[in-house]
């Protein structure tokens, strides 16, 4: 059997006997004398090289996706007898990480300060600013109600964070209960709890049904001062939306990771807006325990067993 790993992640996984790994460049076509292997890894392969490697590994019967959301691969056209599984559970430390700073980096503007810094201007104003008791929601996480949609394993592992910080945290899931020491609720509670939200953290997946949720109904229902933070992903986001909800000032501001096209356009209104913090889908960028994934899912295929993080539908 041979599996094909990209060179786009530093992967040593223990194979089983009569098991061959080679080593292919993710951003190019697999070699032809490669098109015979039955499993394929793959990790920030192009959209492209997904679906010719769709079209020409005509022998491959299990493709693993190191992402955590399955979509690029889903899109590729694999066959139906082909088993995809994810990298659920691979960037849950550095999303919630990653998710943290830009909260941080959101309620305590640092935005503003680096522009600032940029000027050389001492931004001796934003101390009034920080101790203004009208201002208390728009400078801190303690005592701020943080709402985190999507509540799956990276919630959980960003939510005690929050909370050590002191703030608020609800979660909101397709069902309620408690998880991580939160309350989390469904989305038929969310209107209920916008309008009260000074930071709306998004970590949705990708699906017809999660497109555009983040849409002007619930910027509507936001406080003014409040943010949102997007680190799901980008087709969950209304851009336009948002773009009319940030010039009519009717939000606080946005911190997003994530976007509807990538590369982010050159002619996105977002770039302009001074109260939005962009950063290029990093939150991820390193799969913790991709080798246990990998090994423990080959000793499973090998042996006609169920793999782990399958990928249904």
């Amino acid at each position: 059997m041979k599996i094909l790993l990209p060179d786009s992640a530093v992967l040593d996984p223990r194979l089983p006997e009569g098991v061959t790994a080679v080593r292919y460049a993710a951003g190019r076509p697999i070699p032809e004398e490669h098109t015979d292997a039955e499993a394929l890894v793959v990790w920030n392969n192009p959209g492209d090289q997904l679906r010719d490697a769709a079209q020409r590994l005509k022998q491959v019967r299990w493709v693993q996706t190191l992402a955590a959301g399955p979509d690029a691969v889903l899109a590729a056209g694999f066959g139906p007898d082909v088993v995809l599984t994810s990298g659920r559970g691979l960037h849950d430390e550095t999303v919630a990480e990653h998710t943290l700073a830009l909260t941080l980096a959101a309620v305590r503007h640092l935005h503003v300060l680096l522009r600032a810094q940029a000027a050389r201007h001492w931004a001796e104003e934003m101390r009034e600013l920080q101790a203004a008791p009208q201002t208390r929601q728009f400078y801190t996480l303690r005592d701020a109600n943080v709402v985190v949609w999507g509540f799956g394993s990276i919630a959980a592992v960003l939510a005690p964070h929050l909370k050590a910080l002191g703030a608020e945290v609800t979660g909101v899931a397709r069902t309620a209960g408690t998880r991580a020491g939160v309350d989390v609720v469904t989305e038929a509670d969310l209107p209920r709890l916008l309008p009260e939200t000074d930071v709306l953290i998004a970590i949705l997946p990708a699906s017809p049904e999660t497109r555009h949720a983040l849409n002007a109904d619930v910027f509507d229902r936001l406080p003014e001062h409040a943010w949102v933070v997007n680190v799901g992903r980008g087709t969950t986001l209304d851009e336009e939306a948002l773009l009319d909800a940030l010039e009519d000032g009717s939000i606080g501001g946005a911190a997003l990771d994530v976007f509807e096209t990538e590369p982010l356009p050159e002619s996105s209104g977002l770039w302009n807006e001074p109260n939005v913090i962009i950063t290029p889908h990093v939150a991820g960028g390193r799969p913790l325990g991709a080798d246990d994934l990998l090994s423990e899912n080959l000793v499973a295929f090998r042996e006609g067993r169920s793999l782990r993080n399958v990928v249904e539908g």
